[in-house]
């Protein structure tokens, strides 16, 4: 065999020796070889050279670029292109054929690599790493040109085979170094004690590691630390628990832990959940056995004992603070919670006989009703303010003080040591401002005046009274949680005692709690009071609208009179204020007074009955405050009637006060003619019988005056003293000269007298001197000769 193929190799040889007699171009060739590959005698794929002279088959080109691999072990596709000859593009396609084929072989970054390339460079890396015991992979992976990736995963099944020592956080070690350092891990875990985070140990061993080697140190991560700690912990080396991957926690300390909580457990039946976190254990309940509150954890018999002590609290009827009865560290919601499992308080819950209070105080239902019965007791002796406030506030609103129904003195006493003549102008005409020289006419007359008329007035009055009348949903408000909250803690001071000084822990929720029974109680009270009311308010309208007539006729009828002096402006200011200040102020006081009392009855108050409201005498204070407590423009109104009061003409108080008795649904009587004339009619009767039978001269001289205007003037004449001398001048002209002197003499007699008196010191031997008593004396023989001349004057024709 052997001999063939020396003789076909020599045939060949001299085949290829022999010069051709035929040439043929390089076209030629070219064409020929295109006309082969069109007869497919040619059956396979050819490729050009780089130069195009040549000619090489794909196997070829594999056969070429898999030496070279084998030569090289790393050599890339650029290379293999050059080496070849062969456009870059065939050889990438052949590249991924031959990776593709053999396993041995891989490409990355446009270079094939074989594994015993890998083989060669991780027994280079090994000497390395035995000399300088740690190599940084980035750094071999900048020499080798590749990426730090390819470089771990090239290395790591080559570790402890070929490479002696290990892969950890991008670092080799030698397998001393491993072992030293896992020592040092080994035995800082040991000496721990307490919990730890690992990455201060880490830091301090790798402080360690710097000092001991010195600027040749190895430099050495935390995650390789990390990992011998792993494996130490894994193989029962170290004992503890490890938390989040870096909270160390020894079995040490957890067995010391444990033992301390158990034993503040066993002797206080509870602990916090703050002190077990600052132990270091999350869940009370892993460790120990008993109930978890909100901020605690307690022992069933802190449940037992609250509940002991709370039964016993709702038998005797009483309330108490668990949280007076808790561990001071207890919350209230902790406290709350507690009584939440109490059986005692859930069964007395579940029945109605306790009610739990602001988390933590409890209250038997004998206990609350106690404390609403007295507060009942205190809305019954509820000042007729009718206001649910402060008992600042619950005082007696204006008009009903003791001082209302005193006569307010007007005028002063002269000083001992004045003259005659300044005791004259003082009392001006002898008679004091204040004195009603001319009586009222007695309510006989001034009731049949009125009945004359009375039907005139019942259709409209009637319409009016029964809106006014009418009974109202009870708006006045009720007991006011602040009002309940100040009689608790006035009729219970234990609060205060026990240190609860905020109302809204337990005040306000009780006052919360009993308001509606309260308000209940409150409006029954009420509905039964506006039932017993509706009568006595129908008799005080009426009595009020009769006693508003009578005296709103006499104030028209005085009226009139004061036109008989508009001549005169001095003397009419007086007359029209004397009238204000006796027969309006009667009037504005009877009204106001007469109103409050309505709207108190209105309310649903208790009221006592009414004295007479003639005699009611209030001052201007009062009055504005009376006027100011009504309802709405009623208010307005009467504060201008009370204005209209302290001014100095009557026909504008009278406006006034008929447009406020108007809005109270009180309209009041006009004076026409035949009333005017019934009632002079009887004032004159009445004054007739009073001269009659007057005794006292001084008192005499006025009713005489009043008398004689109306026989001369028809007039019903109201006459301060000051005013008596301006009023007997008017009479010059209606009276002879004879009587006209005798009542200038009387009335020159009584002013002389008067002086006297008043410049007397004020003993018997001053009131009894000669002087006075002659004067006297005379005024005296005198009056029989004045009332004659009353009898005596003819009466003008009206």
């Amino acid at each position: 065999m052997d001999t063939e193929l020396l003789e076909l190799q020599r045939q060949f040889e001299f085949a290829q020796q022999v010069k051709s007699s035929i040439r043929l171009s390089e076209r030629n060739v070219v064409e020929l070889i295109q006309k082969l590959q069109e007869l497919h005698i040619l059956d396979f794929e050819l490729l050009h050279t780089v130069s195009g002279k040549e000619y090489i088959t794909p196997e070829q080109l594999r056969n070429e670029m898999i030496g070279e691999i084998k030569k090289l072990g790393r050599v890339s596709l650029i290379e293999l292109a050059d080496t070849t000859v062969v456009d870059l593009y065939h050889v990438e396609k052949q590249a991924q054929n031959i990776i593709t084929d053999d396993p041995e072989l891989m490409l990355n970054q446009g270079e094939i690599i074989s594994q015993s390339y890998w083989d060669s460079v991780a027994e280079e890396i090994n000497d390395r790493l035995q000399e300088c015991s740690q190599i940084a992979l980035a750094e071999l992976a900048a020499q080798l040109q590749v990426g730090s990736e390819l470089m771990a995963s090239v290395l790591e099944p080559r570790l402890g085979s070929i490479v002696k020592g290990r892969l950890e956080g991008g670092q080799l070690y030698t397998p001393v170094y491993v072992a030293r350092v896992n020592a040092m891990v080994r035995g800082a875990a040991r000496g721990i004690t307490v919990p730890t985070n690992l990455s201060t140990l880490w830091s301090l061993l790798q402080k360690l590691l710097q000092d001991m080697d010195g600027s040749s140190g190895v430099a050495t991560e935390g995650s390789f630390f990390q990992s011998l700690f792993n494996g130490l912990v894994k193989n029962g080396e170290i004992l503890g628990s490890l938390r989040a991957g870096v909270n160390w926690t020894p079995t040490v300390f957890a067995v010391a832990q444990k033992e301390s909580v158990d034993s503040f457990f066993s002797q206080n039946s509870f602990i916090s959940f703050e002190a077990m976190n600052k132990l270091g254990i999350p869940h009370a309940s892993s460790i120990l056995a008993g109930i978890p509150l909100i901020t605690t954890f307690v022992h069933p018999s802190m449940i037992e004992m609250l509940d002991a002590t709370t039964e016993d609290t709702l038998e005797r009827g009483t309330w108490s603070d668990s949280l007076s009865l808790l561990p001071t560290s207890f919350t209230t919601q902790d406290a709350s919670k507690v009584l939440s499992l109490c059986p005692s308080v859930q069964k007395a819950l579940k029945s109605n006989k306790a009610l739990t209070v602001g988390d933590c105080y409890v209250f038997s239902y004998s206990f609350l009703k106690e404390i609403c019965d007295r507060l009942e007791k205190e809305m019954e002796t509820l000042n007729a303010s009718g206001s649910f406030t402060d008992d600042k506030q619950l005082g007696s609103e204006p008009g009903n003080d003791t001082g209302r129904n005193k006569q307010s003195e007007r005028g002063s006493k002269k000083k001992k040591g004045k003259t005659a003549g300044t005791a004259m102008e003082g009392i001006s005409e002898g008679v004091p401002d204040n004195q009603d020289l001319v009586p009222k006419k007695s309510k006989k007359n001034q009731r049949k005046g009125k009945d004359t008329s009375s039907t005139q007035m019942s259709d409209s009055r009637t319409g009016s009274r029964k809106e006014s009348a009418k009974t109202k949903e009870d708006n006045t408000g009720s007991p006011s949680e602040e009002w309940i909250m100040l009689k608790i803690s006035m009729l219970f001071p234990d609060f205060e005692e026990q240190g609860i000084d905020d109302p809204e822990t337990i005040l306000r929720p009780l006052a919360s709690y009993m308001r509606p029974t309260l308000t209940n109680s409150w409006k029954e009270k009420r509905k039964s009071l506006f039932t017993e009311n509706a009568e006595r308010m129908k008799r005080l309208l009426d009595n009020l609208q009769r006693k508003l007539d009578e005296s709103f006729l006499n104030m028209q009828l005085y009226e009139k009179a004061l036109e008989l002096f508009e001549d005169d402006q001095s003397t009419s200011i007086i007359l029209h204020r004397h009238l204000l200040r006796t027969i309006g102020a009667s009037m504005v006081d009877m009204l106001l007074h007469n109103l409050d009392m309505h709207n108190k009855l209105k309310n649903g108050l208790e009221v006592e009955e009414a004295q007479n409201s003639e005699s009611v005498s209030l001052t201007p204070g009062e009055r504005t405050a009376l006027s100011k407590s009504l309802v709405g423009a009623l208010a307005n109104k009467a504060l201008a009637v009370v204005e209209a009061l302290e001014g100095k003409r009557v026909e504008t108080f009278v406006t006034a006060f008929r447009v406020v008795t108007e809005e109270s649904g009180l309209p009041l009587k006009k004076l026409d003619r035949k009333l005017e004339r019934t009632l002079l009619h009887s004032y004159r009767k009445d004054l007739t019988s009073q001269v009659s039978a007057e005794i006292d001269p001084v008192s005499l001289l006025p009713k005489v005056v009043s008398l004689l205007y109306i026989q001369v003037y028809h007039r019903a004449l109201q006459a301060p003293g000051r005013a008596i001398s301006v009023a007997i001048s008017r009479l010059k002209d209606k009276l002879d000269e004879s009587a006209f002197k005798i009542l200038t003499d009387y009335q020159t007699a009584t002013v002389a007298l008067l002086a006297l008196l008043s410049a007397a010191t004020g003993d018997e031997e001053d009131c009894t001197s000669d002087r006075v008593l002659s004067k006297r004396e005379f005024l005296e023989n005198q009056m029989p000769v004045l009332k004659s001349l009353v009898s005596n004057t003819p009466q003008s024709s009206s």
